[in-house]
């Protein structure tokens, strides 16, 4: 006859046993979830633009660096659409557990809420700042076509058209855009002459037609316009940013050519949703500006135009925050609507 203790001693061994086998088959650190493990397997980031533009790059720039700091591949999500709110709210209704990032800039993030004004939206002010990724000036570029030579002659031109021609096109790439709203903000500063605003969906297609001559004059950031200053396609005539970019160091900006208060920035950011650890976005933030400090990812950004970002989240959160104000009272002012 079996004893008591015999059972209890044999269940006892064969409850360890199934333990053991448990914890076998369990998949490798899932005995160790929490932030301070963060990440144990990759990292999707969402990107709310096609690849190949300013935001999509802004991170591939930095994918290898942050796999090499955090030991996990960041695999890039593009989900276009809707001037990026799409991506928005995919990463603000996502898990918050560090595994759904997003690739914000200051269209679908400080923009978009003023300039969608009949489409429901989440807000994007949610999200949690982790790091800035780069920020740029916006360079006003010409099609050589255009006689002006400075913008005092494309002032005296485009007043011109405006009496010849019932006012000049000019591209912008997208409705509600930061490169609309640049232009407009232009165009006040101009007098408010009669100009055509021509929306195109993406950058892309709006740098063929102004290369083609189809428009005339389009904002965009340096580093989507820089290759066609370089082989002389097109003409620029000011940058935005506070200083002059070195990579095109004979570019004046808006300050020095005579129009005042009209430094405009292109930012792009790393964010996380609403509820993220703050472990997890400390963890991330180390890790981003390590990946920053590299010499061959800094000269990389540098040649293009842009400026290596980098810093505290806070520094992201109150960039966010400005724009959102300031462009806010743009789009009031001009009634710029993407929608």
């Amino acid at each position: 006859m079996t004893s008591t203790a015999a059972l209890r001693s044999r269940r006892d061994v064969l409850a360890t046993g199934a333990g053991l086998l448990g914890a076998a088959l369990m998949p490798p650190n899932a005995s160790a979830q929490g932030p301070g493990s963060w990440p144990d397997k990759a990292v999707t980031v969402v990107v709310g633009a096609p690849p190949g533009g300013q935001t999509d790059f802004a991170m591939r720039v930095q994918t290898a660096g942050l796999q090499a700091a955090l030991g996990q591949p960041f695999v890039i999500d593009n989900r276009p659409g809707a001037g990026g709110n799409i991506s928005v709210e995919y990463v603000l209704k996502g898990p918050t557990d560090g595994y759904r990032l997003l690739v914000g800039n200051g269209g679908n993030m400080t923009l978009n809420p003023h300039t969608y004004r009949n489409t429901p939206m989440v807000d994007p002010r949610l999200l949690l700042p982790i790091g800035l990724l780069l920020q740029s000036g916006l360079v006003l570029a010409v099609h050589p076509s255009v006689p002006a030579k400075d913008f005092n002659e494309l002032v005296a031109w485009v007043k011109a058209q405006e009496q010849a021609k019932g006012g000049v096109d000019y591209a912008s790439s997208g409705p509600g855009s930061l490169t609309q709203a640049a232009m407009e903000l232009l165009r006040d500063r101009m007098g408010k002459p009669k100009m055509n605003h021509i929306a195109y969906k993406g950058s892309a297609p709006a740098m063929q037609d102004l290369l083609a001559g189809r428009v005339t004059l389009m904002f965009d950031a340096v580093s989507v316009i820089a290759p066609f200053l370089k082989t002389g396609q097109l003409r620029a005539l000011m940058v935005t940013s506070q200083q002059r970019v070195p990579a095109f160091p004979d570019i004046p900006t808006a300050a020095e050519i005579g129009v005042r208060n009209f430094v405009v920035t292109s930012f792009i950011g790393l964010y996380g949703p609403p509820g993220l650890s703050p472990e997890i976005v400390k963890k991330a933030n180390a890790a981003l500006n390590k990946t920053m400090a590299d010499p061959a990812t800094t000269k990389m950004l540098i040649d293009r135009g842009d400026e290596p970002g980098g810093g505290p989240p806070e520094r992201l959160k109150a960039m966010t925050h400005d724009y959102y104000t300031t462009w806010g009272e743009v789009v009031k002012a001009n009634d710029i609507r993407a929608d």
